[in-house]
């Protein structure tokens, strides 16, 4: 079981928006450049992210994406899904044909472990994602402030 580039690569796309956006739309090229995420690749995410109504373009001059609803409703789940990111970890994507067309003995414990990822991922919004970063930018101030004062010293 393995999530793919175009998962990984939707919700740090997704990320960047959240901590960029707000007075005006975010350009997919920001995007592209700040992330090193191909810009045709984002607009292939962006179409399904916006198919989902996880996003909001402004066409023209100036133009970009918004999210398309608040941070803390919007779950990494919510944009695995957009993409049409499978998350499975049975080896029949869940037809029950694991083993010679029939079933295998650990199918249960996979489908439970598939459960278990989604509960996690839909419970982790943006807003959880933006804290996050916001307390390692301070930690990171915080460390470059101690150093000064040793340094002074």
């Amino acid at each position: 079981m393995r999530l793919t580039t175009k998962g990984r690569f939707a919700v740090t796309a997704m990320l960047d928006l959240a901590l960029r956006g707000g007075k005006s739309p975010v350009t997919l090229a920001g995007i592209s450049e700040r992330q090193d995420i191909s810009l045709s690749y984002l607009e292939q995410l962006f179409s399904r992210l916006r198919r989902h109504a996880l996003v909001e373009s402004v066409r023209g001059p100036g133009g970009g994406y918004y999210l398309a609803r608040p941070l803390a409703e919007v779950s990494v789940a919510d944009i695995i899904r957009a993409v049409d990111e499978p998350i499975d970890a049975t080896q029949c994507g869940g037809k029950e044909n694991c083993l010679d067309e029939h079933r295998c003995l650990t199918h249960d414990l996979w489908t439970g472990l598939n459960a278990h990822i989604y509960d996690y991922l839909d419970n982790v919004t943006l807003a959880t994602l933006v804290a996050k970063q916001d307390e390692c930018k301070d930690k990171v101030l915080q460390d470059r402030r101690a150093t000064k004062v040793t340094l002074a010293a």
